[in-house]
């Protein structure tokens, strides 16, 4: 086929990923974060003592992250909760699903930070049973971690080739990273395998992570129903 030939190119079958700026709530959800980032620093002492012990060697926090429990339903969260949840329902819509006879219920909530003598990272991973996740960023800088979301399409995993440039974003690259500011949110499908490169521990490195499932909003208004009769 001569490369003079014009080829009509139809693009399908994507894997969207949504992102906005919001750096005026950093300081507020930061703040927050604190006391959860102390709680989980706290859980991981007992952890980097017996590493310590059996390496007989102080290596500190080194390759760990210091993942918090659920913050969901936090009162100082509530407009960042109710901003996440309205907009994920929107991006769900964007996507393309009838989202009318479904209720986007809250499933994790949680803030993690990385070591800050460097190795913290997470490797590919989805998160099942939800159907929309995300991001907001509240330490980084363009030297901490950066996520990182692979192409889901196993059939084309199986018969790859090797790009002709693989710092050019195409149709055939395999992965993608994302360079995050704080205030940075990111919004994807849960099916999207995604993680976070090594950090080096130079800078601070915070983020929220949140996953939310699609309800059918007939089992969601029985249940409140439920539990309306048994409170009476």
């Amino acid at each position: 086929m001569p490369k003079t030939d014009k080829l009509t190119t139809s693009i399908y079958f994507q894997s969207p990923i949504c992102s906005i700026e919001i750096p005026e709530w950093v300081g507020h959800v930061d703040k927050v974060c604190n006391k959860y980032i102390k709680e989980a620093k706290k859980r991981n002492e007992p952890i980097i003592k017996d590493r310590e012990k059996r390496w007989k060697k102080k290596v500190g926090d080194i390759t760990l992250s210091h993942h918090s429990g659920s913050m969901i339903n936090d009162p100082e969260l509530k407009e960042f909760q109710e901003y996440v949840g309205s907009t994920s329902w929107n991006v769900m819509d964007f996507f393309g699903y009838d989202m009318s006879q479904y209720e986007l219920m809250w499933t994790e909530l949680w803030v993690q930070e990385f070591s800050k003598k460097g190795g913290g990272h997470h490797e590919g991973h989805i998160h099942y049973d939800n159907h929309i996740s995300g991001f907001y960023f509240l330490k980084c800088s363009d030297r901490t971690s950066v996520p990182y979301f692979k192409d889901p399409r196993l059939a084309k995993v199986m018969s790859d080739l090797p790009l002709k440039d693989p710092a050019n974003i195409s149709m055939a690259s395999p992965l993608i990273q994302y360079k995050p500011k704080p205030g940075t949110m990111i919004f994807f499908p849960s099916y999207l395998e995604h993680g976070f490169t090594v950090d080096a521990g130079v800078d601070d490195f915070r983020f929220v992570h949140f996953n939310l499932q699609a309800v059918r909003k007939l089992l969601t208004n029985h249940l409140r129903g439920q539990d309306v009769k048994s409170k009476k």
